[in-house]
């Protein structure tokens, strides 16, 4: 066990502690994830795969403070995380802005809150940063009603990085965009991570994404009572250059790998070897 490895059994940053949830149906408690343990260590972007109904964005709800345990606990810096607060900064599917409000606006509602004691000046420099490192430099008073699905996913980003949060969780960021703003905007989001360093955890459906933005890749097993059944560790150098991943010698493998493990949990037997010959294939429509 090398020296890292030990520092994050023992001292890690985010720790999922036999963390358990269910719900309460009319034929009783119905279990969605049972046992689910994981270290996460500062500055670590993960992803979490598996298919829908296996509580992956019930794992991230909860650790966003937006949903309660059953059982187990998460901790933050060794603090049980039990409400929402600014120290998680969400970034949901829907980019869920003011559509009256213009870039700039909705990026300074999180700031003002976070920072009550800054000047108007410091505040609007903070969202006028956040806004130019996702490409907005020159839609600052765009209001959000007239943004494409893109840009306004561009604001909720930087709204999220804006806050100097400990923690950023991403909740499917890129799920109802096309292949070409998708890609874009992982670049985007892999851009504005590599300087921030901030600990990353995001729920995503798809092989390729995971792979080129993780230091390490969480499968789930199938739901009911769905837990931790593997991990992949993505050792890639960092700066990532998505060509330079694909070539890498250890991408199909990587690839290989979380589909047959997604396939050996209940994805529809369709088209694996068709997958692995296009590199750019989602499985999000298999799950």
């Amino acid at each position: 066990m090398s020296g890292r490895e030990s520092d994050l059994i023992q001292h890690p940053f985010l720790h999922f502690s036999d963390v358990g949830k269910s719900f309460s149906t009319p034929k009783g408690p119905q279990v969605v994830v049972e046992g689910f343990e994981l270290r996460v260590a500062k500055g670590e972007f993960i992803t979490i795969i598996g298919h829908s109904g296996c509580g992956k964005s019930t794992i991230l709800m909860i650790t966003a403070g937006l949903n309660h345990l059953t059982s187990g606990g998460i901790f933050l810096e060794n603090k049980m995380i039990t409400e929402p607060a600014p120290d998680r900064g969400v970034v949901f599917q829907s980019p869920s802005l003011f559509p009256w409000m213009t870039a700039l606006e909705n990026v300074m509602l999180g700031v003002r809150q976070v920072f009550p004691h800054g000047s108007k000046a410091q505040r609007r420099d903070i969202c006028r940063y956040y806004l130019d490192k996702v490409g907005l430099a020159g839609a600052l008073d765009r209001r959000a009603g007239d943004m494409s699905a893109g840009m306004k996913q561009r604001v909720s980003i930087a709204r999220a990085f804006a806050l100097k949060p400990k923690l950023l969780l991403l909740d499917e960021p890129f799920g109802m965009l096309d292949s070409l703003t998708r890609a874009e905007l992982q670049e985007v989001l892999l851009e504005v991570w590599s300087t921030e360093r901030i600990t990353a955890l995001m729920i995503t459906h798809d092989v390729d994404e995971a792979i080129f933005l993780s230091d390490r890749v969480v499968m789930m097993t199938s739901g009911p009572r769905a837990r931790v059944g593997d991990i992949l560790p993505v050792r890639f150098p960092r700066p990532r250059a998505r060509a330079g991943v694909m070539e890498h010698p250890d991408y199909y493998r990587h690839r290989g790998h979380l589909i047959d493990f997604l396939e050996g949990h209940h994805l529809k037997p369709a088209t694996r070897d068709a997958r692995i010959a296009a590199p750019q294939a989602s499985v999000m429509t298999a799950v």
